[in-house]
């Protein structure tokens, strides 16, 4: 049966990342990640502002459930994907640079502003892009209710897809793991790595 090894990274008001707990178990199952929220939570996790994540709509519903309040941001790198997957390749680039704008504006208003104009201005080229667009808005601009010396932390899932490739290119050495502890034990090894650099 094949799991996902999923790690929980927290982004402190500081700044300071730290690595909060990892499991593995099924990523799109929804009472695996409410159990899994709910551990981190008995460890003492409160305040939890924002979760930020792939669309993982077994996750969304636990991040409801479990820290009520908190908004859900998601990843912008990843719906990118997403966008330009339904785009004719000659008008990805335009496309991106395009959305790409809502993102370089320097506090919440303006971020609000340019996307409704790249939400009209799309609308007229690539229709099905303004929909997905409008469909993410709340989703894809949570992270603009934070401090901007925290939006690069928290609008992609990118720094966690670093040690994400490093658990993978530890793991793929092993290949087949004979139970789901001898694989926490290396992805914890790897983690610990991590959180101490």
């Amino acid at each position: 049966m094949s799991q996902a090894i999923v790690v929980a990274v927290g982004v402190a008001a500081d700044g300071r990342r730290e690595v909060l707990g990892f499991d593995v178990g099924d990523s799109e199952n929804e009472g695996f990640w409410t159990s899994f929220l709910r551990s981190l939570k008995i460890r003492g996790l409160d305040g939890v502002k924002l979760v930020m994540s792939d669309a993982h709509t077994g996750l969304k519903k636990a991040i409801g459930t479990v820290f009520q309040g908190a908004s859900w941001q998601r990843c912008r790198v990843h719906f990118m994907r997403n966008v330009l997957a339904v785009v004719p390749k000659a008008s990805q680039d335009m496309v991106a640079s395009i959305i790409r704008t809502i993102f370089a504006q320097p506090d919440k208003k303006h971020i609000l502003k340019q996307f409704r104009e790249v939400v009209t201005m799309l609308g007229r080229s690539h229709p099905k892009v303004a929909a997905m667009l409008t469909d993410a808005e709340a989703d894809l601009l949570a992270f603009a209710a934070f401090p901007r010396r925290h939006w690069r932390q928290i609008w992609s899932t990118n720094p966690l897809e670093r040690v994400n490739k490093e658990i993978k290119r530890r793991t793929d050495v092993v290949g087949v793991f004979p139970n789901s502890a001898a694989l926490l034990r290396l992805a914890g090894a790897v983690l610990i790595e991590q959180h101490d650099e």
